[in-house]
């Protein structure tokens, strides 16, 4: 369940940095912009790239005089093709990975993940005191 890629508050700046939209233009366009979200991986950072980027390309904007056009807007025959959407605009796509079943190794159950783990605790619990043992010869 913690898997899964849910709808946030909006895209980072990273993110709307690398697809290439100013932050005011993202709010203008009906972007949500989170200015507080940090990115943690570089495949989520791509992802959401990746969306923003789709996006941008369905997206016909509309003139907000018809008689001047600006250098964003779209075309007369893209406004007259337009139709408005009722669905999810770009609904999150989720990445399953598929794992199946294998057989347990004897190798794998010789080893202990308490015991592994314990003695990581421990040696990063006491990693002065051998430094210091190591110092002294």
């Amino acid at each position: 369940f913690n898997a899964r890629v849910r709808v946030g508050r909006g895209f980072s700046l990273d993110e709307l940095k690398a697809a290439g939209i100013n932050r005011k233009q993202a709010l203008s366009i009906g972007i949500s912009v989170d200015h507080r979200r940090k990115n943690r991986s570089q495949e989520s950072l791509q992802a959401n790239v990746l969306r923003l980027k789709e996006y941008k390309s369905r997206l016909i904007l509309f003139p907000r005089k018809a008689s001047k056009p600006k250098k964003g807007d779209s075309s007369q025959a893209e406004m007259d093709v337009a139709t408005q959407l009722s669905v999810t605009v770009l609904p999150i796509k989720q990445m399953w990975s598929d794992t199946t079943a294998r057989v347990i190794t004897d190798e794998e159950k010789k080893q202990s993940a308490f015991q592994t783990a314990r003695m990581y605790i421990a040696n990063t619990k006491h990693v002065e005191i051998h430094e210091k043992k190591t110092k002294k010869t």
